[in-house]
């Protein structure tokens, strides 16, 4: 018997519609409550230690969580009058950007260089006019290459490049800032050419540019799949019902989620992704009505028939995917929370959308136009049947060599899995071609790095900081560091200490060197505490001087760049047991690390626990413990293939690749669902299994076929995407789609044929 909610979708299908209206409505009206949020910071509680850390420790030793860089290059070198006017010109025109630290901006006109005349400090700006003559210019590269301190972070080493750290206020876009500094640029005639880059700058406009890539392909993919679903089933009122479908959830969901007060994050954004993925499963409702109808000629016998026999499948493939996401809301990450909570919701949507919904607007589509167009079905000779029917005699009669070739891609795909590496970089989700990524790519191959991490040294005791054995400490955890590939450079009271001491000994290389008089060194720190800007102490030492900073730059974002650095500082501290000193990583690559480890960890482990739910679930679907095993083995199977080929290519699993793991579980069980509770059906009237596992593979099989191709090629057009977590999702749906279907179709008739007296016996 088809459910309640089917009969009085039959019955009285206006009305049921005009509900649905009106709920649409009430969630429609939530939309103008939109808020956004890329900042990574909130992907933590607010509670988090490492979040609390971060803020005291920025908030300690003055420093800016968001700081973006323009590196300006000149092939030709960059110490000349033109440039260097155009460095000082574009400075003061960045300062008078809303949401810039003016006073805090660094370029060539604004860090100070610490020099002695007639004994005495000298700390003023590196360049404090533009020189006018050739003797100044060289006296000027004589000043900045003498500095160690300069040369990598704001200068390179081959004098073509130079750079202007800006950092922003809180809650400044970064990319209307950067946009801005593009438009100065734009304005410059020269031989220079300028690159703007910075975590931030990749954050906010990832989430910009995430939002018109929704706009954009959404619809994209809603189109081609309206187009391929008119080539299936020649009904326009049934494409724009099911269409319906994917869009009232959308809806729906995304206007709980506004209306709850959440803001949109960069993993709630991909819900519609996901929900459009998800409705796809009405398509099995569509094939089956067909042939129904075809047979029966009766339209309200064949809907009542066709939700009788579907309902069932379709009704447990969405318990599967909502418990597939349903299972996240036990993470600890928020964004992880809400995105899971979500989709399970617009899950449960689509499932009531189907057996209302579309039994409605079945019921008031005109009865001619349908049976024309299922007057084209045909189980044995009807396009498309009859290859499935091949396919499933494939898997039935030749089972030892479809096994064998089963075995053979488990054991590839194991290996493939292997070599997966846990990392992720938001820059690298910006296409190769992008001009962030080649801003990001030229000032790390030119300069010390664009990323950027602290370590702060802790002893607890006042004047902890001017003892020699402690400096002495932190000058080797330097150099250990800067030993590390990825580390470009590193400064801390250290280098301040040995340039006094240098630049007050006459610039003799001899002194370049900590002394060993905590009296001396106190003295070498108040006379540039007195002359320098307090910005320049204050970054890199506490007041009491009981706590000092290691400011670091990193050659790349990659999660495991900063997961090199806490190693090496693990190590630093074996080695070194009897220092008075801790070490403690902070900073934003450092927090980067540890959200995007806490994510992908709680994704994997939410897949995990799902994994378990969802043969749990198969079990009980299909009351039997052995046909659960059967079913959940395609599901395994083809999870595997798909990250064996990840880790084969060698792509990082990274945050968009964990999240489409939880989607690979809804989508790969839901064939093997559908395959057997159909199969189950057929056997059950003809007692004949390899007649009813040929129809299964001909009638619900086209159902299968139809809908992997339907969602396979609408999402095929991402791959056309700027960003490259959305031609992740494109080419990983497709994948997982079509392997899913095939090893379905091929696969389970050879399985079922193998083990079938344990299996009937069930």
């Amino acid at each position: 018997m088809a459910s309640r909610l089917t009969q009085i979708s039959v019955e009285r299908p206006k009305s049921v519609i005009a509900v649905i209206m009106v709920l649409t409505f009430f969630f429609l009206i939530q939309f103008p409550k939109i808020v956004t949020d890329t900042d990574p910071k909130n992907m933590l509680p607010a509670s988090s230690p490492v979040r609390d850390y971060n803020d005291q420790m920025e908030s300690l030793f003055a420093l800016h969580k968001d700081m973006m860089a323009v590196g300006i290059v000149n092939e030709k070198g960059i110490f000349n009058p033109a440039t260097l006017e155009r460095i000082a010109r574009l400075t003061g025109e960045i300062t008078k950007i809303k949401g810039v630290v003016v006073q805090d901006v660094m370029s060539l006109t604004t860090v100070d260089n610490v020099l002695s005349g007639d004994g005495q400090l000298i700390v003023r700006p590196v360049m404090d006019h533009v020189p006018g003559s050739q003797e100044e210019i060289e006296a000027l590269q004589r000043e900045v290459y003498d500095n160690p301190m300069l040369v990598g972070r704001l200068v390179s080493a081959d004098r073509t490049v130079t750079a202007i750290y800006i950092p922003l206020e809180e809650g400044a876009d970064a990319k209307q800032v950067a946009d801005r500094i593009r438009g100065l640029v734009d304005n410059e005639k020269g031989e220079e050419r300028y690159y703007v880059a910075g975590d931030p700058v990749a954050r906010d406009t990832f989430g910009h540019t995430m939002f018109i890539q929704m706009a954009m392909f959404s619809p994209m993919a809603g189109l081609i799949m309206m187009i391929m679903l008119y080539l299936m089933f020649r009904n326009v009122t049934l494409i724009m019902a099911m269409m319906a479908v994917a869009f009232l959830s959308i809806l729906w969901s995304m206007g709980a989620l506004i209306g709850a007060g959440y803001p949109v994050h960069i993993m709630s954004s991909m819900i519609p992704v996901f929900l459009m993925a998800i409705a796809t499963d009405s398509v099995h409702i569509f094939n089956e009505f067909y042939f129904r109808l075809k047979e029966t000629g009766n339209k309200r016998q064949a809907i009542l028939e066709t939700m009788t026999v579907v309902g069932p499948p379709v009704r447990y493939t969405a318990l599967a995917t909502a418990v597939g996401f349903g299972v996240l809301v036990i993470m600890h990450i928020i964004p992880v929370k809400v995105f899971g909570l979500f989709v399970a919701f617009g899950t449960v949507v689509i499932r009531l959308m189907s057996f209302s919904l579309i039994p409605a607007v079945m019921m008031l589509t005109s009865d001619r136009s349908l049976l024309a167009a299922a007057g084209r079905e045909d189980e044995e000779a009807g396009k498309g049947s009859s290859w499935l029917r091949r396919l499933g005699e494939i898997g039935f009669h030749r089972y030892r060599a479809v096994a064998g070739a089963g075995l053979i891609l488990f054991i590839a795909a194991i290996a493939g899995v292997s070599q997966i590496h846990v990392n992720n970089n938001m820059v690298s989700w910006f296409k190769k071609g992008s001009d962030i990524r080649q801003a990001d790519t030229i000032l790390n191959e030119r300069l010390a790095g664009t990323a950027t991490a602290y370590i702060v040294a802790e002893s607890g005791e006042p004047d902890a900081m001017k003892r020699y054995e402690n400096l002495k400490a932190i000058g080797e955890l330097q150099r250990e560091l800067e030993g590390l590939p990825v580390v470009g450079k590193t400064t801390s009271i250290v280098d301040i200490v040995k340039r006094v001491n240098k630049v007050l000994h006459g610039n003799r290389p001899e002194y370049d060197t900590l002394p060993t008089s905590t009296e001396e060194t106190a003295q070498y720190l108040f006379l540039f505490g007195m002359s320098a800007k307090p910005r320049d102490l204050d970054n890199v030492v506490t007041a009491d001087y009981d706590k000092a900073n290691i400011f670091l730059q990193l050659k790349t974002w990659d999660a495991v760049a900063m997961r090199g650095v806490v190693k090496k500082i693990e190590e630093f501290k074996r080695l070194h047991p009897g220092l008075s000193l801790e070490f403690r990583p902070a900073g934003i690559s450092y927090f980067n690390m540890v959200w995007n480890d806490k994510v992908l960890f709680d994704m994997i482990k939410g897949f995990i626990i799902a994994l378990i739910v969802v043969f749990i679930i198969l079990v009980f679907n299909f009351r039997s413990f052995k046909w659960g095993i059967v079913s959940y083995i395609p599901l395994l199977f083809t999870i595997l293939l798909i990250y064996g080929f990840v880790g084969f290519i060698g792509k990082d699993f990274d945050m968009p690749i964990s999240v489409l793991s939880a989607l690979s579980l809804g989508m790969a069980v839901d064939f093997s669902i559908h395959f057997i509770r159909r199969f189950q059906q057929r056997y059950a009237e003809e007692q004949d299994v390899e007649r009813a596992i040929l129809w299964t593979a001909a009638r619900p099989g086209k159902g299968i076929i139809r809908n992997a191709i339907l969602f396979a090629s609408a999402f095929s057009v991402m791959i056309f995407a700027p960003l490259t977590p959305y031609l992740t999702v494109g080419l990983f749906i497709a994948g997982m789609m079509t392997i899913s279907a095939l090893l379905t179709i091929l696969f389970l008739p050879a399985m079922i044929r193998m083990l079938g007296r344990w299996l009937i016996s069930s």
